[in-house]
C-alpha cells in the first residue's frame, strides 16, 4: 500500500514497491539515481521470486496521475504480461470520481476497471463505530442515553467523517471529567462541539493572508445568497469585486485557483473537480466552516 500524496513520482512508487519485496542479500535500490526501467526489472524479478498474487494499493492515485502522468499505470497494467510465476492486481483509491477521464485511452483500456463507490457514513453507521469504541475506551454506564446518537448525527450532518465523531465523543468525556461528573450527557457533547469548532477553525482564520481571506469571504457571501457547489468563475467574480471595495489589486485566476487548493487542504472549504466534457474541468466549491463560526 502506497500513499501517492507522499510518494508521488513514477520512480519512487516503483522503488517503494520493489523495496517492500526485498530479501536478505538483495542490492538496495536507492531513492534516486537508477533508470526507472532497471527498477521495474528488479520489481518483476522480486514479484516472480515471491510468487502468488500481489495486490498493489495506490491511495490518492489521482494525485500521482496529476503530478507524474499515467506512464506508471501503463507500466503496472503491463506487469501481468511479463510476470512468469506471479500475478498482480491494482486497487486505486481516489476522492475524484472522474480522474480516469484524464488517462490515455491505452491506459484506461488496460485497467479493465471495476468502480466501487464509498459514500459518506450515515448517522447509523457512525453510531455503530462509536458504540464499538466506547466499549473499549469507556466504563459501562458512563454515557447517557442519546450521547452516541447525538455525536453521530452531528458528524453525519457535516461530512460523514467518523474521526470527527470520535473527537466529539472524546472531548465530551473530557468535559464531564473536568466538571467531576460521572455521566456524559448531551450538554457535554454541545460543549465539545463548540470547542472543536473554535479550536480548529478560529486560529486558522485569524492567520490567513489577506487574499485567502478574500477568497474565503467570497465563497461565504455566495452561500449566504443561497448558492451551493459554487463554480470557480463565480468565486473569482465575487473575489474581484471584494478586492475593488478595499482598493486591492486582484490576483490572477490561476493564482486564485491555487489559493482554493490551499484552502481545501486546510479543510476550510470542500473543492471537487468536475468534468465538463469538451469544456474541460472545473471546480465546485463549498465552505466547510461551521455555521457557528
Amino acid at each position: 500500500e502506497i500513499n501517492c500524496r507522499h510518494v508521488d513520482t513514477r520512480y519512487r512508487v516503483v522503488q517503494t514497491l520493489a523495496s517492500k519485496l526485498a530479501e536478505r542479500g538483495d542490492v538496495p535500490i536507492p531513492f534516486t539515481g537508477w533508470p526507472t526501467d532497471r527498477v521495474l526489472e528488479n520489481l518483476v524479478e522480486r514479484m516472480d521470486r515471491a510468487g502468488g498474487v500481489h495486490i498493489i494499493v495506490l491511495d490518492e492515485i489521482d494525485n500521482l496521475v496529476e503530478r507524474a502522468g499515467d506512464n506508471l499505470l501503463y507500466n503496472l497494467t503491463s506487469l501481468n504480461t511479463i510476470l512468469q510465476r506471479s500475478r498482480c492486481c491494482i486497487i486505486g483509491i481516489s476522492n475524484d470520481l472522474h480522474f480516469t477521464q484524464l488517462l490515455d485511452p491505452r491506459v484506461s483500456g488496460r485497467l479493465g476497471q471495476e468502480d466501487l463507490i464509498f459514500h459518506p457514513y450515515g448517522a447509523s453507521e457512525i453510531s455503530d463505530i462509536l458504540t464499538e469504541r466506547a466499549k473499549t475506551g469507556l466504563r459501562e454506564d458512563v454515557l447517557d442515553q442519546g450521547v452516541v446518537q447525538l455525536c453521530a448525527a452531528l458528524a453525519a450532518q457535516e461530512h460523514g467523517d467518523a474521526r470527527r465523531a470520535l473527537d466529539l465523543l472524546r472531548i465530551s468525556v473530557q468535559k464531564a471529567e473536568q466538571r467531576s461528573q460521572t455521566k456524559v450527557d448531551p450538554r457535554h457533547v454541545r460543549l465539545a462541539q463548540s470547542q472543536l469548532e473554535h479550536d480548529q477553525v478560529t486560529p486558522v482564520l485569524q492567520t490567513l493572508p489577506l487574499h485567502q481571506k478574500l477568497v474565503l469571504f467570497s465563497i461565504r457571501i455566495n452561500e449566504d445568497n443561497g448558492l451551493r457547489n459554487i463554480s470557480t468563475g463565480e468565486v473569482y467574480r465575487t473575489y474581484a469585486e471584494a478586492c475593488s471595495k478595499i482598493d486591492t489589486e486582484p490576483l490572477t485566476t490561476r493564482r486564485v485557483s491555487s489559493l482554493l487548493n490551499e484552502l481545501d487542504t486546510m479543510g476550510l472549504i470542500m473543492a471537487r473537480n468536475v468534468s465538463k466534457g469538451r469544456g474541460g474541468r472545473s471546480k465546485q466549491v463549498n465552505s466547510a466552516i461551521p455555521k457557528a463560526i
